[in-house]
């Protein structure tokens, strides 16, 4: 099978399935904005970080956030850590909306995949997608579990996390390490596959 023809069913499926707008009365932005903050880490829940991982400007990421506040989908606080910082949350409409998450056809899709089949399939896309992301001058956008900041050897001592950011220089939780991070280095010996190398483990859900 050519390149060409590889490459013209992978944008097929993304339109198919980013194709399913005003569901709940949402476009297909904003759902794509509820999917991030759902899945984004507390570092990377903010306006700037939605824009980048969109892939669109700030100014029309703005747009979207501010009609989900509009509709009472996301709240807006202040950073406790940086008080110029906006974070933005999940209210519990958005989290009932995305129980009908037209995303899902595509998950069940995945998951009527053989496992191995899921898995190579999850590095060949994350492959394709640090390269694109390189030649457009992005920046990859991935998990803890196998990002260079990760440290900690998975044990919890004298009352501490198991795992740290070296980046912020912050503890993290194991629920933290699945979630979507805009600091995210790519490296093939992080904390986690150290510890767990290749098992023990399932952060895929």
């Amino acid at each position: 099978m050519s390149k060409l023809r590889v490459a013209e069913l992978l944008a097929h499926l993304g339109r198919m399935t980013y194709g399913n707008g005003f569901v709940e009365d949402l476009t297909s932005a904003q759902w794509t904005a509820l999917r991030y903050f759902s899945r984004a880490n507390r570092f990377s829940r903010t306006p700037s970080a939605f824009a980048e991982f969109h892939g669109t400007t700030r100014g029309t990421a703005s747009q979207t956030i501010k009609s989900l506040i509009a509709k009472r989908y996301l709240i807006q606080t202040r950073s406790e850590t940086d008080g110029r910082s906006t974070l933005l949350e999940l209210t519990g409409k958005a989290r009932d909306t995305l129980s009908n998450d037209p995303f899902e056809t595509l998950v069940e899709a995945v998951g009527a995949l053989p496992s191995g089949a899921r898995g190579l399939l999850a590095n060949v896309l994350e492959r394709m997608l640090g390269h694109v992301a390189m030649e457009c001058g992005k920046r990859p956008f991935g998990m803890c579990t196998s990002c260079e900041h990760l440290g900690g050897d998975g044990c919890c001592q004298e009352g501490r996390l198991p795992y740290k950011c070296l980046f912020f220089n912050e503890p993290l939780n194991v629920a933290e390490l699945g979630q979507l991070c805009i600091n995210y280095e790519p490296s093939k010996a992080s904390a986690m596959n150290r510890t767990f190398k290749g098992g023990g483990l399932d952060l895929s859900s």
